[in-house]
Parts: structure tokens; sequence; C-alpha cells
């Protein structure tokens, strides 16, 4: 029985192949993670009874041989990234904010905004505010189109006087 069970899987790594381009598309990986299949299967030859379907059996390790796999990958990143954290945070900040010129910014952006004439200034003032597209059109009983044109506008006047 071993060596006939040994020759269905092996009948079956074509069809493995093809299943494997649903976990990973990276050719390395899926010939591994086929690997890692057949291994498992052969380990376990005792759990299979005979007469069931061999594809669905293989395609179940399969499936939780790759998810097993990537549950340890992303634990391991986790562990790694906690650990480097932890590094970081323990190193002195040597740097400061400066808040007077993030005013200074603020201020300015707002003065823009300001300036710019009416028929821009309502609609994105209302935008930033977080009225929706569709609110500001019905509050200034204009279509929705024009509301999106006339933020676009706002916004570009701003950008290209910080571009200056």
């Amino acid at each position: 029985m071993t060596t006939d069970f040994a020759l269905e899987i092996a009948a079956m790594r074509p069809h493995m192949e093809r299943f494997s381009r649903h976990f990973t598309f990276n050719r390395d990986e899926a010939h591994e993670l086929i690997q890692d299949t057949l291994v498992k299967a052969l380990m376990y030859r005792d759990k299979f009874q005979q007469g069931t379907n061999l594809r669905g059996w293989l395609y179940t390790i399969m499936r939780n041989v790759f998810i097993n796999s990537y549950r340890r990958s992303r634990k391991m990143r986790f562990s790694c990234d906690a650990v480097t954290e932890r590094k970081v945070l323990s190193v002195a900040d040597g740097h400061t904010f400066n808040l007077a010129l993030d005013t200074l910014e603020y201020n300015e952006i707002w003065k823009d905004i300001n300036n710019l004439r009416d028929d821009l200034k309502r609609p994105f003032k209302m935008h930033l505010t977080g009225y929706k597209y569709h609110e500001i059109a019905d509050a200034l009983n204009i279509p929705i189109g024009t509301v999106k044109n006339r933020i676009f506008h706002a916004r570009d006047q701003i950008r290209t006087h910080f571009e200056r």
C-alpha cells in the first residue's frame, strides 16, 4: 500500500501545481508548498481512507500548510517588528518640533482660503469641515459636478500659491 499510495500522490502533482497557484504566485514558493504538502501526506498516510477523494484530501492538506506557514511568518514578522520597535524606543529622540513654523504655515493656508473667490471659498470650506459633495450641492443648490470642480480649483489655487 505504501508504494501504491506514493505513486497515487505523485500522479496528483500536476493538479497540485495548478492548485498551489491559488495561494502563491511565486514559482519557488509554490514548489515549496507542494513539497511540504507531499511530506505531510506521506507522514499521515494512515489517516487517508481508501476509496475517498485523494485530490480533495491533498488540497485540504495544502490549504492547511499554506495557512499555518502564513500565520507562522506573520507571527515571526510581528516579533521582529516588536524587537525593532523596542530598540527604536530606547534610543533618545533628538528631534524637536517647530511649533511656531507650523502655526505660521497653518495661518498662511487659512489666509489663502479666505482670499479665494466666494464661489470657490464656500464649497471648499464646507468640504474641509466634513460635508460630502452631495450635501454641499444641496445646500448651495448647484450641481454636484460644479461642487467638485470648484473644490478642485480652490485646491489648485492654494497649491500654486505655496509652490511659488
